[in-house]
């Protein structure tokens, strides 16, 4: 892999998404090919990816995807998974052999369902789920959950994407939407549980650019009982799109601009102009102040109905949408869109902070956690 790395830089990092709005399924050899053609954008020491819809004969369980150093901490994380799940099946996540990909932890899945009496926790299931991974990814030395959703799944190591997902065997898979990544990185470390993408229940976030704001989120997440133990700026993310979207049940639109909310001089230009957003803008910025992302950056967000792209109120880092026919794609070059669609219906370049929005046509339920105190100051 040394000989491989490169030194160039092009604006860091390189992303895709593509999902179907109408829920057809889609090999996964279709991310990996996109994200080959950015390879440049990074530099081995990060690729990853998720697919959605990939385990429809567990798809009422939550399948988590564990990294472990060695066997003392599989033992371990067995017994707290014991203690608060049934378990329905686990195994070795598969794999072939890759000269490109170098020899990292054990990986491992659980299909799981919470105990029958998890209620007498006092919390919502998908709230007893994320409390468990966070204890696990806190307290057991050598153990890293890195995907918790129900029939979706998160896959990365340390190397080029095109390894990873060869790695992974992900071609065999077959998704409705699918997110990469590869990794230039910066400011915090390379290493299998920092690559992106970064997961929380069925959350997936990919991201190009720093998190300058990582301090003030991660204090702010904090006082809502996250944990953030990844060593990277993007975490905190995952975790604000599962406070404001799930927890707090904000729409996705409102969820984006929260956090890449206008300046306040463009607030205030609006409220002069008396258009009714200014005020909107305004109530989302007191509320979530503390969510706000500021620096450079571009974001895909995967889910479970749907897939968004953004970036930052500059827009400092690129991103690129298109569409033909039911499917959406997201990358940070078109190139990398051509790749796997030659014929475009349209393509653009989203505004700076403007979400890029794509909705399964036939939505999944999920539990809801309703807050109306916030809804109505945002409103």
């Amino acid at each position: 892999m040394e000989g491989r790395i490169h030194r160039r830089n092009i604006s860091g990092c390189g992303l895709a998404g593509m999902m179907s709005e109408d829920g057809r399924l889609m090999s996964g050899e279709g991310i990996i090919r996109s994200m080959e053609v950015l390879h440049d954008r990074s530099n081995g020491l990060g690729g990853g990816f998720v697919g959605y819809g990939i385990y429809p004969r567990k798809k009422d369980f939550y399948a988590l995807h564990i990294m472990y150093d060695d066997i003392k901490a599989k033992e371990a994380t067995d017994v707290l998974l014991d203690e608060r799940f049934d378990i329905d099946s686990e195994e070795v996540i598969p794999t072939r052999k890759s000269a490109a990909i170098p020899r990292g932890p054990f990986l491992w899945r659980y299909f799981v369902k919470p105990k029958v009496d998890f209620a007498d926790c006092g919390l919502c299931e998908e709230d007893y789920v994320i409390e468990a991974v966070m204890l696990v990814n806190a307290m057991i030395e050598g153990a890293f959950i890195f995907s918790s959703g129900k029939n979706m799944g998160a896959f990365k190591a340390v190397g080029y994407p095109e390894d990873v997902g060869k790695f992974y065997r992900l071609d065999e898979y077959a998704g409705y939407t699918w997110i990469g990544h590869g990794r230039f990185p910066t400011n915090t470390p390379g290493w299998w549980g920092g690559a992106h993408p970064f997961t929380i229940l069925d959350w997936a976030i990919v991201h190009n650019g720093e998190i300058s704001s990582y301090g003030i989120n991660k204090r702010y997440l904090e006082m809502f009982g996250y944990k953030c133990t990844m060593l990277t700026d993007t975490e905190v993310v995952a975790y604000l799109f599962d406070l404001m979207l799930r927890r707090h049940n904000l729409p996705l639109e409102v969820a984006c601009k929260a956090l890449a909310a206008p300046f306040w001089t463009d607030i205030d230009r609006m409220k002069e102009q008396g258009r009714k957003k200014g005020d909107v803008f305004e109530a989302l910025r007191m509320v979530y102040g503390g969510g706000l992302l500021n620096g450079p950056f571009a974001i895909i967000l995967g889910h479970t109905n749907g897939m968004v792209g953004f970036s930052d109120r500059v827009k400092l880092r690129p991103l690129v949408a298109a569409r033909k026919d039911d499917m959406l794609y997201i990358a940070s070059e078109e190139s990398a869109i051509r790749e796997v669609s030659s014929e475009l219906d349209i393509v653009w370049n989203p505004k700076a902070g403007e979400p890029v929005v794509g909705k399964l046509k036939k939505s999944i339920k999920r539990n809801e956690r309703r807050a109306p105190v916030l809804e109505e100051t945002v409103a």
